[in-house]
């Protein structure tokens, strides 16, 4: 298997669990956290685990990334014995910006559209 196949696959795989992992913890600030996409570096060593922040107000952004470093280990551990590994990636969290910064684009061009127009 190619290893960016194996890359993809881990990826996909982690997406399902860490929902799973962050579930079972005791924190229940955690259990409502929706993970939109993970990437892995290219060796499968390291993972950056993108969060949905729809949902999460900015002061309370950097309490959760607290715990969920914090908790990075139990993360990892859960991923590894569902998965049957002998160690799980590092996982990294962060909160995805790509929407927040797709609405700014998008008004953004409307300004540009309506000064056009005028």
């Amino acid at each position: 298997m190619s290893e960016k196949l194996k890359r993809e696959r881990t990826e996909s795989i982690l997406v399902e669990l860490i929902p799973e992992a962050l579930s079972s913890l005791n924190d229940t600030r955690l259990h409502g956290l929706s993970v939109i996409k993970v990437v892995c570096a290219k060796g499968r060593d390291n993972c950056k685990v993108y969060l949905d922040p729809s949902f999460i107000y900015d002061d309370e952004k950097g309490l959760l990334l607290g715990q969920l470093r914090k908790a990075g280990r139990s993360i990892e551990g859960y991923c590894a014995t569902e998965q049957g590994w002998f160690r799980s990636p590092k996982l990294t969290f962060n909160f995805d910006k790509s929407l927040q910064h797709e609405l700014k684009m998008s008004k953004l061009f409307s300004q540009v559209e309506k000064e056009l127009k005028s």
